[in-house]
Order: structure tokens, then sequence, then C-alpha cells
């Protein structure tokens, strides 16, 4: 590979206009390419970012262009056809997230990319937002003591079927749809799950899936985990796109609020700081929190492609977050307690 990276993107909606601004954040890489099954969003997407080449044939796309890798940011029905086109190309390829619609669906894409030598990637940007990571480092700094604790909580009215109408069409929707962002939290702060139990409702008569689930966890550290998750929660404070956490620890505790404040108490008192995460004029307002986190996940990606390191977020990785979405969705439908089995892939 050169030093600057040349890819192309598979998919021109509505995420894929701000994945593709925050890969023009970055110095050492450059687009040459869009495809989209419709002419027009491809033809538009590739005049917004500057780019002469669009297609509306990925497999065309790839036969033509000299690419290093390729991003693929559609829904999640098209993942498996087009990792494995990329690997039959032999080309790294990033995969949007939920990474694949069930985890036999899953083993066959990361196969498929072990077997032509390509790493395959997965944009689980959450992780990666600013408070998320000062939390992070909060806790690996030992300040709280030792976990026991933790609540994950995504909730919000946010009509997010606005700019995403798919998602109402969608039969597992919350869980695979905002579980997949925040049970890869819970793996990123306590580590990996040892069982599970999970509820469901769907509030909203209007869509297909669950738009509330609320999960219990435990964690091999120990830590006793409460994910919720809500899309019919009207509040006094509206704080979508926000994941408000609380971790309480042997020491003390570490609250994060919507506005970015985190609250860190011991017996002695409490302390705050602020994580604001970088603002970009690109970002859509109603979604800068996570369009800041794309910037430093895409870094993370290239980073890796540059130097044949391991990403954060491989799909051998991500295949552990895809296996408590899944078995959320079995323990609601049991429910039971789920054990979970050590996933196949490391």
């Amino acid at each position: 590979m050169s030093n600057e990276l040349s890819f192309a993107v598979i998919g021109c909606g509505f995420w894929a206009q701000y994945q593709i601004a925050a890969w023009q954040e970055l110095a050492g890489v450059k687009l040459v390419a869009v495809c989209d099954q419709s002419d027009e969003r491809a033809q538009q997407t590739a005049k917004k970012f500057g780019v002469s080449n669009y297609y509306t044939d990925a497999k065309n796309m790839l036969e033509q262009e000299s690419l290093d890798f390729v991003d693929i940011i559609t829904t999640i029905e098209t993942h498996q056809k087009f990792t494995q086109l990329a690997a039959r190309h032999q080309l790294p390829a990033i995969c949007q997230k939920p990474f694949a619609p069930d985890l036999d669906t899953a083993r066959q894409m990361i196969m498929a990319h072990r077997a032509a030598g390509v790493p395959l990637f997965v944009h689980e940007n959450f992780r990666w937002q600013a408070p998320i990571r000062r939390v992070k480092s909060i806790l690996d700094s030992g300040e709280i003591g030792e976990a026991f604790k933790g609540r994950v909580t995504f909730t919000s009215a946010f009509p997010v079927f606005d700019n995403q109408p798919n998602l109402a069409e969608l039969d597992k929707f919350i869980l695979a749809d905002v579980g997949s962002h925040t049970l890869d939290m819970v793996r990123f702060l306590f580590g990996e799950a040892v069982n599970l139990r999970c509820l469901t409702q769907r509030v909203n008569p209007n869509i297909a899936g669950e738009d509330v689930a609320n999960v219990l966890l435990e964690m091999e550290s120990g830590v006793h985990c409460y994910a919720e998750m809500s899309y019919a929660s009207v509040l006094e404070k509206e704080v979508f796109p926000h994941t408000l956490l609380l971790v309480e620890g042997s020491k003390g505790s570490v609250r994060l609020d919507h506005n970015y404040r985190i609250t860190v108490t011991n017996r002695e008192g409490s302390y705050r700081k602020v994580a604001t995460p970088k603002k970009y004029d690109w970002a859509n307002p109603d979604y800068a929190l996570v369009h800041s986190s794309m910037v430093d996940i895409n870094k993370n990606f290239l980073t890796a492609l540059q130097n044949g390191t391991k990403p954060e977020t491989t799909a051998a990785d991500n295949y552990r977050t895809l296996q408590l979405v899944y078995e959320c969705y079995r323990s609601a439908k049991m429910k039971q307690v789920i054990t979970l089995e050590e996933p196949i892939f490391s």
C-alpha cells in the first residue's frame, strides 16, 4: 500500500454523507469512487465530495478502480454481499453496524476475509465518543477502585425514523440498532459478559420491531451492568444522541451526564470535568457527538491499515457484541437468563 490510501464507499445514504466527511478530516487517505443503487444519489455524493467516479454496481466499481480498501455504508441485509465481494477482490473492508443479521452470517463474513488474507473491520463508533473514552480512562486509573455496578442508558423520544425511515420496518429494531452500540460500550467499559436477562417492549404502534429493551448483565469481572435502551421515552430533557453512564466502585463513583459533564465522587467529595467532543462544520447538530467520533474511529482504522495492526473494532471483536445482541433477543423470547458461550472467533 502507498502512503496515501485510496478507498471507495458503497452506499450513499444518510450516514455515508458524514462518514465521508469524517474521512476527509484525515491526511493519508483519499476517496476515489462512490457507489449506490440510485444513480442520482451516487452522482450527488460524488459531486458533493469532489469525486470523479461514481457507480451503481459495486462489482463494476471494484473491477475498475485501484483501491486499498472499501467502506461499506449500507443496510444490514446487504453486508454479506458486499463484504464477500471485497474479499474476492482481496480488499480490506470496513462494514457498517449492525454487522450481520445473525451469527452464522457473521461467521461466514469473517471467514471469507480470513481466507482472502485481508482484514474486516466494523464501524462501531460509540465507544470512540470523547466522554465515553474519558470515563474509560477514569475506570482504568483505579480512581474509583474496583467497579462493581454499572448503568448504561440510551433513552430518547428523538424522531429517528425521519432520517432513517427503514428503521420503522425492521422486525428487530432497538437491540439491533442501538443495542449494537450500547452493548459494545458495555464490553468496552467492563469486559465480557457471562450471562444476561433481557426484556423488550414495543410502545410505538407504527413500527414493526421493539423500541424498548432493558438488559441485566453479569460480567466476567464481577460487575453487574444494567443497559437500558428506548426510543419511546418522553423525558423532561431530551438527551439524544447521548449515552449516560453511572459506574460505582469500591472507592467512589463516576457519572456521565448529557452535557458531557463527568462527575467523580469519593468519600471526600466530588469534582467535575467536561469531555467536550471536537466540533466539525459538516456535522449535523442533532448528531454532532456521534459524527465527531467518526473521525476518531476512522483514524484508528487508517492507522491499522497503514501499519498492519489491529484496530479496536475488528469483525472478530464485534462478533462478541453481535452475540450479546442476538442472545438478548433469545432471552426476551424465552423469558430466561442466558448463559453465554465462548465465541468462536478471537
